[in-house]
């Protein structure tokens, strides 16, 4: 075989960046995809559950969701989070074994605080518990499904994770049917579950892998070093939001809560592009990591960069709706919360800035430093958000919380500077 010359070299060289960009691009783009068929099927449970059950019930419904966000983000810590750091663009035999085993953890998950909830809800008894109860009854499916889709991207497959919520989202249509004829919360929940667990027996179809709920222990064990880690991030990330949401209401009032909430909706659009990148820039910043380590930090500046900018623009044309389209969405809601606007991008100017670390510092495995930047973050989160709210109400809470998400933005690419030089040490003269 005759070897190829400098000059073939360097005119293959350009062909094969182009193709990896644009296998990379296409990762991302499934990803959006996949968010947004995601988003779309939760945003239409939630409507179709408020149109139908009134506000009390859907208050209910709305703990057992709350429920679930916590015990997903459990889940995620244990079972997929190591699942897509150590097995993302890794061979097919390895993935496989490895999906086994992390979807056998996310199933035990879901089964143990599952029987957890079966009890606790049929303890509580009335409308409640039993809602609680049907909630751990549909658990392990849930967790299940959401397995699947972290498991496709960890391959490369984000299409099989977008095809997987269109089922779910096909599924919900006549469940939630036949819940509403039957008009109660447990209903809901139930169908809700429903709808998950036909997604989850068609990734099982979809992927060919059993899960493995005996693999689970030998899963958590080899992984413990970076699940104990994720574990705390994910659960202190979603209770500082919680806590900066019960404290607001205290300082300030509930009111105070739905301006903060409907500021957070006129972003939504945006922050599902950022849930929807975020499913797949740790399996990219693995790749990154695997095929050329020197450019990882020049991939993380890029991703985090070109999300800070795009929450920009979008604050930007918010600030351009004019206060009858804004009443037309918000309704009363638009006067509080079109005062947030300017902070409140800013926060997720902020936020977009440190994914693009965080995703870095998953790549790296450097969990102990991924912890410690979560904690600060959100410890400058409630701090900032409730500091605030006693100064200046709920503009000094939203201004408060933008400072801070800006701060723990810093702190997260400190550490990441910091983890590329111990992995990649200056070269020897």
């Amino acid at each position: 075989m005759t070897p190829m010359t400098t000059e073939e070299e360097r005119a293959a060289r350009p062909v094969g960046r182009r193709s990896a960009k644009r296998a990379m691009v296409g990762r991302l783009s499934w990803g959006l995809a996949d968010q947004a068929a995601s988003s779309m099927t939760n945003f239409a449970v939630g409507i179709y559950v408020a149109r139908s059950l009134g506000l009390a019930a859907f208050g209910v419904f709305s703990l057992a969701w709350v429920t679930y966000g916590v015990v997903l983000n459990v889940s995620r810590g244990l079972a997929t989070d190591p699942l897509m750091v150590r097995f993302s663009g890794v061979p097919v035999a390895s993935w496989r074994g490895a999906v086994a085993r992390s979807s056998g953890a996310a199933l035990g998950v879901g089964g143990a605080v599952g029987a957890v909830c079966v009890v606790a809800g049929l303890g509580l008894g009335g409308g409640a518990g039993l809602a609680f109860a049907c909630l751990g009854a549909v658990l392990p499916g849930l967790l299940l499904q959401d397995a699947w889709r972290f498991s496709f991207f960890a391959a490369g497959t984000g299409r099989k994770a977008f095809v997987n919520d269109l089922v779910m989202g096909v599924a919900l249509v006549p469940a939630m049917v036949v819940a509403a004829r039957v008009g109660t919360v447990a209903a809901f929940v139930l169908a809700w579950g429903a709808s998950a667990a036909v997604a989850a027996a068609y990734g099982w179809f979809q992927s060919g892998i059993r899960p493995r709920p005996a693999g689970a222990r030998r899963w958590l064990r080899k992984h413990r070093d970076l699940g104990a880690r994720y574990l705390v991030e994910n659960v202190s990330l979603s209770g500082a939001a919680q806590l900066r949401a019960y404290g607001l209401g205290a300082i300030v009032g509930v009111g105070a809560v739905g301006a903060v909430r409907g500021a957070e909706l006129l972003l939504g659009p945006f922050l599902a592009v950022l849930m929807g990148l975020s499913l797949v820039t740790v399996a990219e910043a693995a790749r990154v990591l695997r095929q050329a380590a020197h450019r990882l930090g020049r991939f993380c500046l890029v991703l985090g960069g070109g999300q800070a900018a795009a929450a920009l623009l979008w604050g930007a044309a918010l600030l351009l709706v004019p206060d009858r389209l804004g009443e037309f969405v918000l309704g009363d809601v638009w006067s509080s919360a079109s005062e947030l606007i300017i902070p409140a991008t800013l926060g997720v100017v902020g936020a977009s800035l440190g994914t693009g670390a965080a995703a870095g510092l998953r790549a790296l495995a450097a969990a102990r430093r991924s912890l410690r930047c979560q904690l600060i973050a959100s410890t400058f989160y409630v701090a900032g958000g409730l500091g605030g709210a006693a100064a200046q109400g709920t503009v000094g809470s939203a201004w408060g919380v933008a400072a801070a998400t800006l701060i723990g933005s810093a702190v997260w690419w400190l550490q990441l500077r910091s983890a590329l030089r111990e992995h990649h040490p200056s070269p020897a003269p």
